[in-house]
């Protein structure tokens, strides 16, 4: 048994691995990790654009694709469904041991959907179909129009991992757009569930970045503080939202609630703990998403208490502290949702770019680059 299990056995949060490379599927590295107490896995672009671009990991199947008259992002999603479906069959174990709790394998719609509620619910549909396995998330961003999507998808029966959650007020309609999809549901709820991903560590990034703007020694001291008190007052707000009659309802018909998935959980300020989004998080109902060596720090010397629901009155004043020194935390969420969809297209976009490279390569003859 490591920390890993403890975090899950003892404290009720799930470890999950935010990676996925085709090494690790094909040299037994994600069973390592899946025996070492990792209980689910989420990608996105920017993870494939790495593991895609940065290795030769993918030639061979791509040699095998380019003969036909497939697109460039047909290649992509060619290449991307075979790693989520080895992946999913790795965790298949532990969602079956779970209920259906945990096991699961996201990929996210195209970037480009974000803003387009139609064609999100059009591909998250094809992706589900496509790959048809009880544990698949399809990641929709929680744009306007992603949270558009999510009701009309959870209505369907489709289990959602919703993604780019950035503030308190856009996490309240993303629980509503849940609820309201069991709400229109007449399947079987027990057999729905969804994550809801709230991005950490960036929330600092830009903070603090406002904070020395202003300067002086009351703005200063507030760095490092304004992602995980969110966080915190999210689950807050997660707690409220699955309790009471409106909930009790949907729970007798077999409901799941929508545990709140902590994300970009890596520390990016050297200058904080390794562990920091992760100690301060940890809490029942709840799933963290680290990279591996977030993941290593964490088994090595992280904490297992209670803490995400500690002291909410301490987490909402130091957000009160944030905003009466000058930075608007509502503009904070606006910008990084925009910066979140920004990166991830440009990710797919130089990944659509290379492997179109690399199939004229081999198209041609050429030895691929």
């Amino acid at each position: 048994m490591t920390k890993l299990h403890d975090l899950y056995y003892d404290a009720g949060q799930s470890p999950w691995l935010d990676n996925l490379r085709r090494g690790w599927l094909t040299g037994g590295e994600l069973a390592r990790w899946v025996e070492r107490g990792v209980r689910g896995i989420t990608s996105n672009p920017t993870i494939f654009q790495k593991a895609m671009s940065g290795s030769d990991e993918y030639d061979d199947q791509l040699r095998g694709l380019v003969s036909g008259d497939a697109s460039v992002e047909d290649l992509y999603w060619d290449m991307a469904v075979s790693d989520i479906e080895a992946a999913l069959a790795v965790l298949r174990p532990v969602h079956d041991e779970s209920g259906g709790v945990d096991g699961f394998v996201s990929i996210e719609v195209a970037p480009d959907l974000a803003h387009d509620s139609d064609g999100t619910v059009a591909a998250a549909r094809d992706l589900h179909d496509r790959i048809a396995e009880p544990n698949l998330y399809v990641k929709v961003p929680a744009t306007a129009a992603g949270v558009e999507a999510i009701r009309a998808l959870v209505s369907e029966g489709r289990n959602i991992n919703v993604t780019l959650i950035f503030g308190l007020d856009r996490y309240e309609e993303v629980m509503e757009a849940y609820l309201s999809g069991l709400e229109a549901c007449d399947g079987d709820l027990s057999r729905i569930t969804s994550v809801a991903s709230f991005f950490v560590s960036r929330v600092d990034t830009e903070v603090d970045r406002r904070l020395e703007a202003i300067g002086g020694d009351a703005a200063l001291a507030l760095r490092g503080k304004a992602a995980v008190a969110q966080a915190q007052l999210a689950y807050g707000r997660f707690l409220a939202t699955f309790s009471g009659p409106r909930w009790q309802a949907l729970a007798d018909r077999g409901a799941h609630v929508q545990r709140p998935l902590w994300a970009s959980t890596s520390t990016k300020n050297p200058d904080y703990a390794d562990t920091l989004y992760v100690d301060t998080l940890v809490g029942p109902d709840t799933v963290n998403t680290m990279p591996e060596s977030t993941l290593d720090a964490f088994d090595d010397h992280g904490s297992l208490t209670r803490s995400v629901d500690a002291d909410l009155g301490a987490a909402a004043a130091t957000l009160t502290a944030i905003s009466e020194v000058g930075v608007d935390l509502d503009d904070v969420s606006r910008t990084l949702e925009e910066q979140g969809v920004s990166t991830f297209a440009k990710s797919f976009d130089e990944l659509i770019s290379a492997i179109g490279d690399k199939a004229e390569s081999l198209r041609s003859g050429s030895p691929a680059s």
